[in-house]
């Protein structure tokens, strides 16, 4: 059974987030402070964290920031703020989702289990980075030969080029800002600045997306960064 952890001051909201979870057939546990909440996420094993942005003690920017250190399960940010800039900072901190109160909670369920089924995909992903080769639907990647395949056609990538997409391919889902993965891939070597990664990630749009105008692996998350989608 799936446990997650629901982080929120407001117990009406926790109680019919409960209720409506538990129906669902998930395990609940919940703590209504963000200390607490954040000890709990720190030392126990969840699956996924339902995480109030305004709380007493500690702020759900905080507990996420804190938590995405160390752990990788999905992460559903709650607010009752509509402002753009909180959204983004909270995707930006590694928050998968964000909903804005008041909303269905029948969304909320139906959300959670989207993102359970997405980290079990990337679970499975993740144990790829020990293999000699990864692939992501139409895209293989031997890491052995440094060759890249779309639809079993190989596609030539300058050395940066598929240096960049390994880096994404073994990190899905997760969104990395222009100066993650300028300092990743380029580091101290680089003599030029972020826009780099935007040239880069153009290129291989080009070569690697049916239609690079509407691409369906390298998603551009507006004001955040970029991020492969499995």
């Amino acid at each position: 059974m799936k446990r997650i952890l629901i982080i929120e001051d407001e117990q009406v909201i926790v109680e019919v987030e409960k209720d409506y979870l538990e129906a669902s057939g998930f395990a609940v546990e919940t703590a209504a402070s963000g200390d607490i909440g954040l000890k709990k996420a720190l030392e126990e094993e969840y699956d996924l964290i339902i995480l109030d942005l305004m709380l007493p003690k500690t702020d759900g920017f905080e507990i996420c920031r804190q938590v995405r250190q160390v752990k990788n399960i999905p992460i559903l940010m709650i607010s009752a703020k509509k402002e753009d800039v909180d959204k983004i900072r909270g995707l930006g901190l590694g928050a998968d989702d964000y909903m804005t109160k008041p909303f269905s909670v029948a969304e909320l369920v139906a959300r959670v289990k989207a993102h359970l089924a997405r980290y079990n995909r990337l679970t499975t992903d993740n144990r790829m980075r020990q293999q000699d080769e990864i692939r992501i639907r139409g895209i293989r990647i031997d890491k052995m030969s440094r060759k890249v395949f779309v639809n079993e056609t190989e596609v030539p990538l300058t050395s940066k080029e598929y240096d960049l997409l390994l880096f994404l391919a073994l990190h899905p889902n997760r969104v990395f800002s222009k100066d993650e993965l300028f300092e990743k891939i380029w580091g101290l070597d680089a003599l030029g600045d972020n826009a780099t990664v935007t040239v880069h990630i153009s290129k291989l749009r080009e070569k690697i997306e049916a239609d690079p105008s509407k691409p369906q692996y390298i998603e551009t998350i507006w004001g955040v960064g970029y991020r492969l989608n499995l």
